[in-house]
This record gives C-alpha cells, sequence and structure tokens, in this order.
C-alpha cells in the first residue's frame, strides 16, 4: 500500500495559501474543524448559499447568499463540499486559472495512515460498509467507520494511527476529483443515479472508477466481475483482484454454493437462511464483507457471528410492524428502479401494495413498469414528480406485451396520511406486505422522514 503523505507538510502547505470553504455543512465544518488544529489564527472563507447557521469564530470571512459562487475566483485553495458539482462554470473556471480545488475526502485519502478500506457502487454501500465494520472490530482492536455513513472523515483524522483500519463509505460526489484510491477498493454494481448531477451515467460511473482507479500493485480490488459496470472498474486497477459471485465458480474468493456462504477455500461461513437480511442485494453485500474478512485473515467463525448478529440498517427492507393486520417494510433508501426490484424479489408475490414517486433525476422506468406488468401488485401508490412517469411504464409494458387490462390498481396521492389510508383498505383474506419504497428521491424529504414514522406509529 502506497505510504500516507506527511499530514503535517501537507497541511502546512496548504495553509501558506488562501482558503475556501465553498459549502459549510457537514464536510465543510468538518475541515473548519480540522484546520484550526494545525493553525488557530489562519484567516479563512466560508462561502455557501445559506446563512451560516450557529457561531464562527472571528478569524472567518463569510460569504453567503445567491451570489456566494462569485468569490471564488479570489482564493487559492477550494474546499469543495460534495453536494457541490465539480461542474459548475465557477469551479471550472478556477480550475483553469490554476486554482486548487479539493475536498475533504481528497485529503482525507492522502493523510490517513493505517488500512483503508474504500467501498462505493450505487446501492448497497451503506450496508457493504456497516457489515465489514461489523465483522473487523470483532477481531481488530483499531477500527473506524466513516464517510457517507459515519461520522465526516476529516473527524477521525486525528486520532487514526498505522494500526487503525478505516471503512470509508464513498459517494459519487466525494469521489468525483479524488486522486488516491484506497488500499483495498469494494465496487459494487452501478447503474443510473445522480444523473442531474453529472451530466449522465459515463460521468457518473467513471467518478465511481476513482475508488480503484489510482491503485497500485500492492492493493485490493473487490467486485462482482458479473456486473459489467464493476468489470470495467476492476479493470483500471493495478492492485490484484479478489472476486466474488453468487454462482459458485472456483475463480472466486467468496460464493454460495448448495445454500452456503463459503470461501475460496470450501470453508462454510453461514448458511443463506441464516443470513438476517432480505434480497438478493444483500446477498451481494454479505460476500462484499466476507471477502474483505477474509483477505485479512478474520476467523471464519468471527464473521459468521458479526453477520448472523447484524441488524438491518434503517429505511433498507427495514420491518416497520403491523399496522391495522398489515405488515409494512421500508425500503425508502431504494431510490432507482433496479433497487426497487431488488426489494420486490425479496418477498415475491407477497407484496400487494407499493408506493413510490419523488424527485426526477433522469433516469428510465422501462425495467420497473416491466417487472410490475410480470410481477404485479394489487395497489401502486404514486407520489409526484415521477409517479406519472412510473405507471406510463407500466402502461407501455402491457401494451408491448398485449395486455387487455393491468392487473393493478394506480393511485396518485400528495401525503403520505393518503398513501396509508388507500393501503389500509383491503378484503380481510388477503395478506398485505406494504412497501415505502420510492424507485427515486422523494422530492419532499418530508415525506421520506415521516413516512416510516406514521407508519410505526399507527
Amino acid at each position: 500500500m502506497a505510504a500516507p503523505i506527511n499530514n503535517l507538510g501537507f497541511m502546512e502547505e496548504l495553509l501558506k495559501q488562501s482558503i475556501l470553504i465553498l459549502g459549510y455543512g457537514r464536510e465543510g465544518r468538518s475541515f473548519h474543524r480540522y484546520l484550526r488544529r494545525f493553525d488557530q489564527d489562519k484567516v479563512i472563507a466560508i462561502a455557501d448559499r445559506h446563512p451560516i447557521d450557529g457561531p464562527v469564530d472571528d478569524k472567518i470571512k463569510v460569504h453567503t447568499g445567491e451570489n456566494y459562487l462569485t468569490v471564488v475566483e479570489g482564493y487559492d485553495v477550494i474546499i469543495r463540499s460534495p453536494g457541490i458539482s465539480l461542474l459548475i462554470p465557477e469551479l471550472q473556471t478556477a480550475i483553469a486559472a490554476g486554482k486548487t480545488v479539493t475536498s475533504c475526502t481528497n485529503i482525507f485519502l492522502k493523510s490517513c495512515p493505517g488500512k483503508l478500506i474504500g467501498v462505493t457502487g450505487t446501492k448497497g454501500k451503506s450496508t457493504t460498509s456497516s457489515l465489514i465494520f461489523a465483522i473487523l472490530k470483532r477481531h481488530f482492536d483499531d477500527v473506524q467507520l466513516v464517510g457517507n455513513i459515519g461520522e465526516p472523515m476529516l473527524d477521525y483524522l486525528p486520532q487514526a494511527t498505522s494500526a487503525t483500519i478505516s471503512i470509508v463509505e464513498l459517494s459519487s460526489y466525494q469521489l468525483l476529483d479524488v486522486t488516491h484510491s484506497p488500499g483495498i477498493g469494494v465496487l459494487l454494481a452501478i447503474v443510473p443515479e445522480h444523473l442531474d448531477y453529472h451530466g449522465g451515467f459515463t460521468a457518473y460511473q467513471d467518478a465511481k472508477f476513482n475508488l480503484l482507479r489510482y491503485q497500485t500493485a500492492q492493493d485490493l480490488a473487490i467486485g462482482n466481475p458479473n456486473h459489467a459496470s464493476v468489470a470495467q472498474g476492476l479493470s483500471l486497477s493495478s492492485g490484484k483482484k479478489l472476486l466474488f459471485a453468487p454462482n459458485p465458480d472456483h475463480k472466486y474468493f467468496c460464493t454460495i454454493d448448495h445454500g452456503h456462504v463459503i470461501s475460496d477455500r470450501g470453508e462454510k461461513i453461514i448458511a443463506v437462511k441464516d443470513i438476517p437480511l432480505l434480497g438478493p442485494g444483500n446477498l451481494e453485500n454479505i460476500l462484499a464483507a466476507c471477502t474483505v474478512a477474509l483477505a485479512l485473515e478474520v476467523p471464519i467463525s468471527t464473521i459468521t457471528t458479526a453477520i448472523a448478529n447484524f441488524k438491518n440498517l434503517d429505511h433498507r427492507l427495514q420491518y416497520l410492524g403491523k399496522f391495522q393486520g398489515i405488515d409494512f417494510y421500508n425500503d425508502s433508501i431504494a431510490t432507482i428502479p433496479e433497487a426497487t426490484i431488488n426489494g420486490l424479489e425479496a418477498f415475491g408475490s407477497r407484496v400487494a401494495t407499493l408506493i413510490v414517486g419523488g424527485y426526477d433525476r433522469g433516469v428510465g422506468f422501462e425495467q420497473l413498469g416491466q417487472y410490475l406488468v410480470n410481477h404485479p401488485v394489487k395497489n401502486l401508490i404514486l407520489f409526484p414528480t415521477t409517479g406519472s412517469k412510473i405507471w406510463a411504464a407500466v402502461e407501455q409494458a402491457a401494451i408491448a406485451q398485449t395486455m387487455q387490462t393491468i392487473p393493478i390498481k394506480p393511485f396518485a396521492v400528495t401525503t403520505m396520511e393518503e398513501a396509508v389510508a388507500i393501503a389500509t383498505v383491503k378484503p380481510p383474506q388477503i395478506i398485505f406486505v406494504c412497501y415505502l419504497l420510492p424507485a427515486l428521491a422523494l422530492i419532499n424529504i418530508e415525506i421520506f422522514k415521516n413516512g416510516a414514522t406514521i407508519l410505526k406509529n399507527g
């Protein structure tokens, strides 16, 4: 693994220049705290569209409001928050002028001592990262979970040592401009998402590939090569490839055979029926986490115990309980059609009501429409703005199959209260499993937050 850059020297060079924190959210605040460990008196600037919430020190220049981006050109170093696209004209102009545009992720990957395990993909990265953490913390003394799911990376950097294992969940936003790859990179399947941010699938996929792009021969690249996107990403790594897949083959470091997750040496890790997570997507997450653990020589018994005791994360095929005799499951993190399909496959024909819709990120619904025609639910509850597009995809799929009638009842709603009222009207003899499963990012985050609460509280 490449030796980490001396952190003190790196920050000393940074502090010689004028610095702008662009976006003062979770990561922007983390960089501010981190910088103050090195220099209490350095005058830096913050630029954000919104007013700064809470106090800032007297060595801060604050630029807020609709024109906050106009100050970018006045600084040597811009620390970009993940939510601000590198493609905006102001940052492109700054780069062309020779300014340094970087991020907390770049600083962390450059500077963190110890072993780095990076995880990315379109879906499953939070669960996979958490699984790896759950396994490794049972065997190693110093393990931390940071990044997109844990605490901001730079908050953990000061306490990291050469013995620390850092598991870093990384989004495409965070990977967009990184120039260092972690020593162990786990690449999960990539399908269209965040197209509005990246400007297209190729650019989105390319950002994900940065996880492996800068690896050396001493590093490990982990993935399922049966996904074309993963195979392409793995080919960019100079590291050793450790492959996993659910279909048994001698080339896989971890696979499923005769109802068991097994290692490359044929050791049984856990029976599939004993895995507490639902759905085919979670089987891949288990295989990815097991591959990392096996590569680090964690005992099989430790891996088995960690998986058997793992608790599902919120909003991921999460059982909310019974309400008026109906089982409700929350898979509202499933913000792409492929994830919606994976969730439905975990229950098969038991799903009677599906709640979908939300913010339009430019992805297509043809695959979801075709799936629903072939595996119909009784009720399809549709939120704006994409609900109508999802139903149109169902209608088109039905026409393509020359169906006379569609065995699904569509309901257009705007509030979760409406959705629950519809979902709870049923013939008593039918067993319902109802999903809060968006298929796209919900345009009103309160729907996302309050949906599970409404269902839990009845």
